[in-house]
């Protein structure tokens, strides 16, 4: 019976720690001594008006080593900045945007490699600048139609302009894209793409038959337990957002500045759902997508995208194109990719993935040291929000807490 029972207990172990390995990051009684260094350089640009508040939170092996909050949510009311609070997170949103993609794909419903007017006939016959002066403009046809790949890659060329409508769907601003003429031939150099982004979205409605936010919520933020995220916070939601300043034109310090792209209530559903970089979420949230991804596409049981899918998604496919806001820096599909950890990067592995946002947050994943990084602050102005000193200091302090 003894030696039952010990098979049992081996078993029960066993199962243990397998579930652990499927789960997400989870909170742990950290060594406050080896990340009190985070919370301090992080208060340092509190006290020196460079940052209201912020939080940060630093996971390995599947938990949450860290979860810390600094200095005010709101400044004018003094309301303490909490771990909880809700972030405008920007271009964070395109990681996710990029998945819902490369989900299709391993339905069998698209390929990286498919042009997109495959998907949006309106694409079909686009012009390419050739040679632009002061009073003439002259287009030809390019050489192939931008493809799947480019638009992920930000290397299709694709032009943009600002939307006329708070409220316009993705259907009419893709339609707009498509009229533009092409800035470089497909493929040849790198250049951010916000509109080649909300054309992917655009691409997800087609192919799925859902509105691209349900899409995320119903097969992304339900299944991974975002609670969180989503484009438009309900009045709850709301109530715990972060307030968002830029330096002050005059005394120094920081004043107040608004979301850019909402105009009337947070919570107005009419509101574009911008796949580049609408969504509000909190560290936590942000966390479970990234130990998806770490896990290989699966957290908690429940499977998202595929192994060989993310490490498409995770690893180079820019090649020697100079890319991103950081020397060294490469890009995959949605995400940014260190390809020679430099300044900013130094202290994180060749291979690590993840992306900014235009209020500086940060997020990144660094497989070989199985560690996420998250940075959530709400300040605008920064000359580079990805080489800001505070996401520097952030991650020195943090990485080096993790060796000792």
């Amino acid at each position: 019976m003894l030696a039952l029972m010990t098979t049992r207990s081996k078993i029960f172990v066993a199962i243990v720690l397998m579930l652990q390995a499927l789960a997400g990051p989870r909170a742990i009684a950290a060594q406050p001594a080896s990340f009190a260094e985070v919370s301090r350089r992080m208060q340092a640009f509190v006290d020196d008006g460079t940052i209201a508040g912020s939080v940060t939170l630093v996971a390995r092996h599947d938990q949450i080593a860290s979860l810390e909050a600094v200095g005010f949510a709101d400044l004018a009311l003094k309301k303490p900045m909490r771990t909880d609070n809700l972030f405008w997170i920007a271009s964070m949103t395109k990681p996710i945007t990029a998945v819902a993609v490369l989900m299709l794909q391993d339905e069998g419903k698209l390929n990286v490699e498919d042009a997109v007017e495959k998907y949006l006939p309106e694409f079909k016959n686009q012009w390419l600048i050739e040679e632009k002066g002061t009073n003439a403009l002259k287009l030809v046809r390019p050489t192939r139609p931008i493809t799947l790949r480019d638009l992920l890659t930000h290397t299709s060329g694709l032009g943009d302009f600002a939307s006329p409508r708070n409220d316009s769907t993705l259907a009419e601003l893709v339609m707009a894209y498509s009229q533009l003429p092409l800035k470089f031939p497909p493929g040849s150099k790198w250049e951010y793409c916000n509109s080649g982004i909300n054309t992917l979205g655009r691409v997800v409605e087609v192919v799925s038959g859902r509105k691209f936010e349900d899409f995320l919520q119903q097969r992304i933020f339900n299944p991974l337990a975002m609670k969180d995220t989503t484009f438009w916070p309900a009045p709850g939601q709301a109530r715990r957002i972060a307030k968002s300043y830029k330096p002050a034109k005059t005394g120094g310090g920081l004043e107040e500045t608004a979301v850019s792209f909402v105009k009337g209530g947070l919570g107005d559903r009419r509101r574009t759902p911008i796949p580049a970089g609408g969504l509000f979420s909190t560290a936590r949230d942000v966390a479970r997508f990234y130990q998806m991804t770490l896990n290989g596409g699966i957290l908690e049981g429940r499977r998202i995208i595929s192994k060989e899918s993310l490490a498409l998604m995770t690893r180079t496919q820019t090649g020697d194109i100079k890319t991103g806001f950081t020397d060294g820096m490469s890009w995959g599909f949605g995400f940014q990719v260190v390809k020679e950890p430099q300044g900013v990067t130094a202290m994180l592995s060749p291979g690590t993935y993840g992306h900014g946002g235009a209020y500086a947050t940060q997020s990144w994943a660094d497989p070989k040291k199985d560690l996420i990084l998250v940075l959530m602050i709400q300040r605008a102005g920064f000359p580079n929000g990805d080489n800001s000193p505070v996401r520097r200091a952030f991650q020195e302090a943090a990485v080096a807490a993790m060796k000792n």
